[in-house]
């Protein structure tokens, strides 16, 4: 069985085998047409190498292809291409895989990116397909495809499509054509995901970031502010061929959500009884919404009823809320390498996020600092040192906890499957995270 270590580290033979096996050992043989298709560990022949290829990418031919996919999501058979490349996946392990966990990942011994290895294979191969075939314009291709180079934790479209097959099964629905329009909702989570990054690049004149030259270091900022709205046109027009107005209006949600959040961290200089619900709805806007809602869709795409997408849209909210948190810590104790961009970046912009907030509870000193925005020489560093002597961090690290839990009793209300454990895992690895 592939399973997580307590080091974190991958066990597993061939991962297309070993998530097999685990389905077929949790799932058993369920009877009907709606049976999934488990492997005998033999390598399929081409054309089925390909109808799965059909089911899971977008890759098609330049030209005339992208028209006739936007007119029709169902068109795959006529407009795909295939690509006999040897070249691997361009994303290869998560970094999630990497991280050093406190303890055993609980009882469940899955790995969320074994079990979805065929969903998120060729992720990032179909959003630059998509980008690139948008477009005439050289530049503003390679500025948009530019942070989809595999190297993220794929945290997004990885939880989409864990809750994604967790409803499927819930419901008994598990049809190759509700997967695909729920993998392009998962496309979606990713596209305006660092759509919002690129954004954040030219409004916060960072350098760097995921252990790169930031886009906002490599070109100027009109070209990188049009490179972003154009990553979330494509994927707009994506969810738009879905022709469903309820996924249309929930995901729009996740727009809204942003940029009313962008413009809260802004402007925050709330009273010190309003700070932290001021960060709380800011993170939630500008984090959480996007996981939350991404999550909600799938389960309105395949017609879940409201409690069903109510718990998909509240697990993503807190582990969405969680994962900030999270971040927020480990700005004041990862290095710059794990981080992959400075650390202590928040102080820097002037940002009193939830380690700051906790320690104004000990060192009232800090009010006024956060209140100028740390803009005074040496604030940055006072605030940073503070923090360390508080216990901000752990009660940041207690408060992401408590979200975790709720996640993993939110997931506990689906069917058991392998993707509803998954979602518990996922929990784990959120708390745990090291960068």
């Amino acid at each position: 069985m592939a399973c997580l270590s307590t080091s974190g580290r991958v066990v597993c033979g061939s991962r297309r085998q070993q998530a097999h096996k685990l389905l077929y050992q949790l799932l058993g043989s369920r009877p009907g047409p709606t049976a999934p298709a488990l492997s005998t560990g033999f390598s399929p022949p081409r054309v089925q190498q390909q109808a799965l290829r059909l089911c899971h990418g977008l890759s098609f031919s330049m030209g005339k292809d992208y028209p006739d996919l936007l007119q029709s999501p169902h068109k795959c058979s006529h407009s795909l291409k295939y690509s006999q490349s040897s070249q691997p996946s361009v994303r290869q392990h998560s970094s999630v895989h990497t991280q050093q966990p406190a303890g055993p990942v609980r009882e469940f011994q899955i790995d969320p990116y074994i079990i979805l290895d065929d969903d998120l294979k060729y992720f990032y191969d179909d959003v630059r397909y998509l980008l690139k075939s948008g477009t005439s314009q050289p530049e503003l291709d390679t500025i948009a495809s530019y942070y989809f180079d595999g190297q993220g934790k794929a945290l997004r479209p990885m939880v989409t499509m864990l809750m994604a097959k967790a409803i499927n099964y819930h419901l008994n629905n598990e049809s190759h054509q509700l997967v695909h329009k729920q993998r392009q909702i998962a496309l979606f989570s990713e596209m305006v995901h660092s759509a919002s990054l690129v954004h954040d690049d030219v409004i916060d004149q960072s350098d760097f970031r995921r252990g790169k030259p930031s886009v906002n270091a490599l070109w100027n900022h009109k070209k990188v502010t049009m490179a972003g709205d154009y990553i979330l046109s494509i994927a707009s027009i994506m969810i738009a061929r879905l022709r469903s107005d309820d996924v249309t209006i929930v995901l729009s949600q996740i727009l809204t959500d942003l940029v009313q959040g962008e413009f809260m961290q802004l402007g925050s200089r709330e009273t010190e009884n309003e700070r932290f619900a001021h960060y709380l709805t800011k993170t939630y806007r500008k984090t959480a919404s996007l996981i939350a809602n991404a999550l909600k869709a799938t389960a309105v795409i395949a017609q879940a009823d409201d409690n069903v997408a109510e718990v998909a849209f509240q697990y993503g909210r807190n582990i969405g809320l969680a994962f900030q948190l999270v971040d927020d810590m480990l700005d004041f104790v990862s290095s710059t390498e794990q981080m992959g961009k400075p650390t202590a970046a928040d102080l820097k912009l002037g940002l009193a996020t939830a380690p700051v907030l906790f320690a104004c509870e000990k060192y009232p000193e800090l009010n006024p600092m956060v209140m100028r925005r740390f803009s005074e020489p040496g604030d940055v560093e006072r605030a940073f040192e503070l923090v360390h002597k508080s216990h901000g961090l752990e009660q940041t690290r207690f408060l992401a906890k408590k979200h975790c839990n709720e996640a993993i009793r939110l997931a506990q209300e689906l069917t058991e499957s392998p993707y509803q454990k998954g979602l518990q895992v996922v929990a784990d690895l959120v708390i745990n995270r090291m960068k």
